[in-house]
């Protein structure tokens, strides 16, 4: 198995210096990190890739089978840190990619010495004591609507998911992204995204994190940043002056900064 090819992997930054793997969430790939890898990569092994299904990586690798559960993408990266044999590696995961980033550190401990949770959600559901931030008919309606026309749901879905409507050039950038993505493999990666329910995976975590939330986010609300940190001893939380579930791309510097920040003082 090529790795690789099959996730599209672009490594850039000091060779010997201390890895951070970035990974995307639904429906992007390893483009929505542009504007903060210059900064990251001034001081550290910077590692992008897309899951399979996503961007750039090889479309014929992908099974519906193995993409219905977390486990797969979760397999994904630790395939990616053994094949460039990293070790101690930040792991950075945006969205759904958080709580990938958590099952990866059980499958290759050695590899993901931290975490980063950028926008992160165990569970979008509402539950008793809980506030995912959707009601269950609220995500059965929304995906009917993905499976039923999956252009016309990210055109109208990407640019409430990026906020900042007063610059629409960041929702149409997600719109592109969501359009680019296969229907088929949107569909599967959509069920896996907001029907699962993580919140019992926090426990396992014992490497330093950080939770960086932003101040208003429709799709993972404060209450879902308190509940992450409140679950993980060992981490600490941010609040980004930011609009949106997309910090990299809607406040870029100071989600560089926040992540710098927590890499200088890491134990």
């Amino acid at each position: 198995m090529d790795v690789q090819r099959r996730n599209n992997i672009t490594v850039t930054g000091p060779a010997d210096a201390p890895a951070v793997v970035l990974a995307h969430g639904f429906g992007c790939d390893q483009n929505m990190w542009r504007l903060i890898v210059p900064a990251l990569a001034a001081r550290h092994r910077v590692v992008l890739f897309d899951y399979v299904g996503s961007g750039g990586s090889d479309l014929s690798a992908w099974s519906e089978e193995r993409y219905s559960s977390l486990d797969g993408y979760a397999q994904d990266v630790a395939d990616v840190c053994e094949a460039l044999d990293l070790e101690d590696a930040v792991f950075v995961g945006h969205s759904v990619s958080a709580m990938v980033g958590v099952l990866a550190a059980r499958i290759v401990p050695e590899s993901i010495g931290a975490l980063v949770m950028v926008a992160p959600s165990p569970c979008y559901i509402d539950d008793e004591g809980y506030r995912g931030g959707f009601a269950a008919e609220d995500i059965d309606e929304l995906l009917a609507s993905l499976e039923s026309n999956y252009l016309g749901w990210s055109s109208a879905m990407a640019p409430v998911i990026m906020g900042n409507p007063d610059r629409p050039e960041l929702g149409q950038e997600l719109t592109n992204s969501f359009c680019a993505t296969d229907p088929d493999i949107a569909r599967v990666f959509a069920r896996t995204t907001f029907l699962t329910d993580s919140r019992g995976d926090l426990e396992s975590v014992t490497v330093p994190t950080l939770v960086l939330e932003c101040a208003q986010d429709v799709i993972a609300p404060r209450e879902v940043g308190a509940y992450v940190h409140a679950a993980i001893p060992s981490s600490r939380l941010v609040t980004l002056d930011a609009i949106g579930h997309c910090p990299q791309l809607s406040a870029p510097e100071a989600t560089a900064r926040a992540i710098l920040d927590f890499l200088d003082t890491r134990p």
